[in-house]
């Protein structure tokens, strides 16, 4: 009995020992897995929080990517609006240019047309005065060959005096007022006709320029004085007190130092002869 329970107890305690190595065995290797297990997880995680992290790295560069872009694009814009205006601005500059030399160009144009205008005329107006002063050479040259023919003639008469326009002869003979005026026209000239007292102070210079007949006479039907050329006589030229009463033969008058005065047309007087030279 004994040694069968000696058996029995040492088998017993031989499947004891397997039993329990087993479960050490097996606990060994449940701690092994929940190690491998843990360290899996621990694996998984620390894989999970880098591609999480990754992640976040990749999302925060496609942001900054996207701002750079977005950031561009408005610089880029604003860029385009700046560049917009400043031409703008450059068109309506060169619009107001334009029109300041439009208007500039056609004030120029306009001077320019009335200059050539002037131009036009004054270029007429010089062939004007070429062409008259042309003429005015002809007819000088013209005066001068006349003068020197008419002073050629003046040193042929003996006795003609020249004063202004007008030669005069004055006779050293007497006669009366029709004789007189005869031998006037017979030396191609009239008997003389005092127009003014700046003529009549010229025959007081002049030796028997005084009480000499002249070309003035009385008509009666008129009843007026005239001179031989029809003229009317000017005033101021007579003597103190005449004209006399017209009654008689007094119808002819002198010349006198005073002034003129009537005479009778038959009395006999020295007489001065005028020629115009014009």
């Amino acid at each position: 009995m004994d040694s069968k329970r000696q058996k029995i107890c040492k088998r017993t305690h031989v499947n004891s020992g397997t039993e329990v190595r087993e479960d050490v065995e097996e606990m060994i290797t449940d701690a092994n897995r929940d190690t491998t297990s843990r360290h899996d997880l621990r694996t998984e995680t620390e894989n999970s929080d880098t591609a999480t992290h990754q992640t976040l790295q990749d999302t925060g560069s496609v942001c900054v990517k996207i701002r750079s872009s977005r950031a561009a694009a408005v610089c880029l814009v604003l860029l385009c609006v700046l560049l917009l205006t400043a031409v703008i601005v450059l068109c309506v500059e060169l619009s107001k240019i334009i029109d300041q030399f439009k208007i500039k160009y056609g004030n120029l144009t306009e001077e320019i047309n009335k200059l050539n205008d002037r131009k036009s005329i004054l270029t007429n107006s010089i062939m004007i005065l070429s062409n008259d002063n042309k003429t005015l050479i002809s007819k000088q040259h013209k005066l001068q060959q006349e003068m020197t023919e008419l002073w050629q003639k003046i040193h042929k008469m003996d006795g003609w005096k020249c004063n202004q326009s007008s030669l005069y002869f004055i006779s050293n003979e007497k006669q009366n007022w029709t004789e007189s005026r005869r031998d006037c026209r017979e030396r191609g000239a009239d008997l003389i006709i005092i127009n003014d007292r700046e003529e009549q102070e010229f025959l007081k210079r002049v030796p028997g320029g005084t009480s000499v007949w002249t070309g003035l006479t009385h008509n009666d039907v008129e009843g007026t004085w005239k001179w031989v050329d029809d003229s009317t006589l000017t005033s101021g030229l007579w003597t103190d007190g005449e004209p006399l009463d017209n009654t008689g033969d007094k119808d002819c008058a002198i010349n006198l130092s005073s002034g003129l005065a009537v005479n009778s047309c038959n009395t006999i007087f020295k007489w001065i002869c005028e020629k115009n030279t014009v």
